[in-house]
């Protein structure tokens, strides 16, 4: 949150140096492996990678004052040196953002993170919903998988050139309806199945049991993220000051 809400300009830097020095200590303790946060830090890129280089190429109204570009193109394309450090300073932003969503979502159970939404004040009929979704994704996941050999097994390619477009317009629609209907089914199976088990599961997450530090290591961790937080803050201050 400290990086989304702080404003696009210079004093992003130190803010994003310790924010990743951060990230270095509290991945060192996790255990886990580079390979696994490189490749869905990869897998998260183009979403991001193509809003950041869009930005070299025009300016960019929190800017007032150009300096001459430093590359010109043909068709009026200009690249500015004010557009390239926005496109750095949106860059650290996504980075240090997509990094500990990273971290979080790989070393703590889905579950464990609804609750935790939930003691920040998460609603807990969003909470229920979010945890409904991801648990059946991987229902969907099986199922479109199994739609797919069988498709596969009638040697149909919806990119084959040697079947008719229509054909193939045709075999997609009615596979996506099949997904519709049998997701619709899905869901009436279990909202059956939640009421014969005495309600519809709203309350949840309603009534959680606080959650309180058990030990050393626990105030140690808090105290430590206190004491950075609060560096963190008074090193911009005196940045942009």
């Amino acid at each position: 949150m400290t990086m989304v809400a702080m404003p696009y300009s210079t004093a992003v830097y130190p803010l994003a140096l310790c924010w990743f020095v951060l990230f270095a200590v509290w991945w060192s303790l996790s255990g886990l492996s580079p390979r696994v946060v490189l490749w869905r830090y990869l897998m998260t890129l183009p979403f991001g990678l193509f809003i950041i280089v869009f930005q070299i190429f025009f300016k960019n109204p929190y800017y007032e004052v150009f300096t001459p570009p430093i590359v010109t193109f043909p068709l009026g394309i200009t690249i500015y040196a004010q557009s390239v450090e926005f496109a750095i300073i949106l860059a650290l932003k996504f980075t240090a953002c997509i990094i500990w969503v990273i971290l979080l979502s790989s070393t703590t159970p889905m579950e464990d993170l609804l609750q935790g939404a939930r003691r920040l004040g998460f609603p807990s009929v969003m909470a229920l919903s979010l945890g409904m979704m991801i648990r059946y994704l991987f229902v969907f996941a099986e199922m479109y998988a199994d739609i797919n050999n069988a498709l596969a097994v009638r040697h149909f390619n919806a990119f084959s050139r040697n079947l008719p477009y229509r054909y193939r317009l045709e075999v997609l629609a009615y596979t996506i309806g099949t997904m519709f209907l049998r997701s619709y089914e899905q869901g009436e199976r279990t909202y059956t199945a939640m009421l014969c088990r005495g309600g519809y599961g709203k309350d949840a997450y309603e009534h959680l049991e606080k959650k309180t530090l058990t030990g050393g290591r626990d105030y140690g961790l808090m105290a430590s993220m206190i004491m950075v937080f609060i560096a963190t803050a008074a090193g911009v201050f005196l940045f942009w000051a």
